[in-house]
């Protein structure tokens, strides 16, 4: 008994260790980026970052194509071929797969630039931002491979140094175009574009040092399987995340997609985190579904609830301070986008469930529900957003947003629990979820000016005291796990 205490103890502190190795890096890399806006936003406009989002729809799109769904495969069947020989097949056959579509990808898109921004952007003198960014975005997408290898295999502190490595290679060098050479909104795309080749390049030698190339057109076919089903999805998907900036550039201006931009950028710091929370959890998760014991999903539900409390945490914070937030990051052609940050924080919230539903979905191999939501996704977006965008501009496009994501998000959590059933601990998510919504609506009210400055900065301090409260009442936020997390972060021993 004490022997598998012991065990269980030092399991638990490498969890934990690696969770913290996990998300540590990805909230410097979500929080750099923030970090240098008041930097950037007194020298690039409004239009500039609206003509910037408006070139990545294409660069995400094509992204989404070049991999053919074949990150989400691959992470699936990495624990399916265990095999050191059967695994090098898998990751290179992949990569291969991919590779030669991006180059095919990236030929096309040279040739086409200016006749696709101007049919995206509106003019042809934008179309060497769109090669740039796209090139930026593609890059990292296969990337993606490597770091996904990294978690699976538990490999934490190369998951750390790769991810932080690019954000602040990328950061320099968009600063150093940017401001020094002052080279315009452009420089961005430089600057992600060059870090993302230098850190692909030094993984690709690495990789093939301690992995022998090799194909396998088998493995590859089984990938396809799973991955080409979600081939639609890619299509509608990005139509129903960048659709309202495109009917935003329609009906409104370059800059009101430049403010719903900005917001999503500062918003999107809580996605990035609960994605980071995600590459903690998914392979666990996993791994527990293909065990086949029978109190998989009991054991799933109770061991992603803290995920879901510290996610949420997150997006409360930023729901509930995004006027200061703005105001300390922007200039005042920005301070617009304050409501939208709350918005768009909440939207983020809800999807928590969305990362796990795909987990269910995908284990089942039932992939075409996936494909499913997503055009329902993008149906509830035409039907709310237009009206919606016309009448409130950036405002409706964010609610439009929340209100399309909320509907499919419940119908697709209540389908993929008949496949795979996970316990969830409904008292706590169910509190949770209630303070985080109450309180972002309370923020949206102060934003407003309903009420006075002071009383609303107090009621916003006690709406965070009150989630704290509910931390230690769920034993989340206990002193034991604390100071667990402390001494890891300051690189003491993890004593329990």
């Amino acid at each position: 008994m004490v022997a598998e205490f012991e065990g269980q103890m030092i399991n638990r502190e490498k969890q934990i260790k690696n969770t913290v190795i996990y998300v540590v890096p990805k909230i410097i890399t979500g929080f750099l980026p923030i970090v240098t806006l008041p930097i950037f936003t007194r020298i690039l406009t409004v239009t500039d970052y609206g003509v910037f989002a408006l070139a990545e729809i294409y660069g995400i799109f094509v992204s989404g194509v070049v991999n053919f769904g074949l990150t989400t495969s691959y992470e699936r069947n990495f624990f399916q071929y265990i095999d050191k020989k059967k695994s090098a097949e898998l990751f290179y056959s992949t990569l291969f797969f991919v590779l030669i579509n991006f180059l095919a990808a990236s030929v096309v898109t040279f040739i086409f630039k200016n006749s696709i921004a101007l049919a995206l952007v509106g003019s042809i003198e934008y179309g060497r931002l769109l090669f740039w960014v796209f090139l930026s975005t593609v890059m990292m997408g296969f990337k993606q491979y490597f770091l996904i290898y990294f978690k699976n295999t538990e490999l934490a502190k190369d998951f750390a140094i790769y991810t932080l490595d690019e954000t602040l290679l990328g950061v320099v060098m968009s600063m150093f175009f940017v401001v020094y050479l002052k080279s315009g909104i452009v420089g961005l795309a430089w600057g992600q574009c060059l870090a993302s080749f230098v850190i692909l390049l030094v993984l690709i030698v690495k990789f093939i040092k301690i992995m022998p190339i090799c194909f396998n057109w088998e493995v590859l076919k089984d990938s396809l399987s799973i991955s080409l089903p979600l081939t639609p999805r890619i299509f509608v998907g990005v139509v129903s995340t960048q659709f309202n900036k495109y009917i935003l550039k329609l009906l409104n201006t370059a800059g009101g997609v430049g403010v719903f931009s900005m917001a999503q950028r500062i918003a999107n710091v809580s996605f990035i985190v609960m994605t980071t929370f995600q590459n903690v959890f998914n392979p666990q998760v996993y791994k527990k579904m293909f065990s086949g014991e029978l109190s998989a999903g009991k054991e799933i539900g109770e061991y992603l609830s803290p995920f879901i409390y510290f996610s949420i945490f997150i997006c409360l914070l930023i729901s509930l301070f995004s006027g200061e937030i703005v105001r300390l990051l922007t200039v005042p052609s920005f301070y617009g986008a304050a409501p939208i940050v709350s918005i768009l924080s909440m939207y983020y919230g809800f999807l928590f469930f969305g990362k796990i539903n795909g987990i269910q979905l995908i284990y089942k191999k039932k992939i075409f529900l996936i494909s499913m939501f997503t055009f329902a996704d993008i149906g509830f977006s035409l039907i709310i957003s237009i009206p919606l965008i016309i009448k409130f501009g950036a405002v409706g496009a964010a609610l439009a947003t929340l209100l399309g994501g909320f509907i499919t998000g419940t119908v697709a959590f209540i389908v993929s629990q008949n496949y795979f059933r996970i316990h969830w601990e409904l008292k706590k998510i169910v509190t949770i979820f209630s303070v985080f919504c109450i309180s972002s609506l309370l923020a949206l009210l102060f934003l407003l000016n309903f009420v006075a400055y002071p009383m609303g900065l107090t009621i916003r301090i006690f709406c965070v005291f009150v989630y704290m409260f509910l931390g230690v009442k769920f034993c989340i936020l206990s002193s034991r796990n604390l100071n667990l997390l402390w001494n890891v972060v300051t690189f003491r021993k993890a004593v329990l």
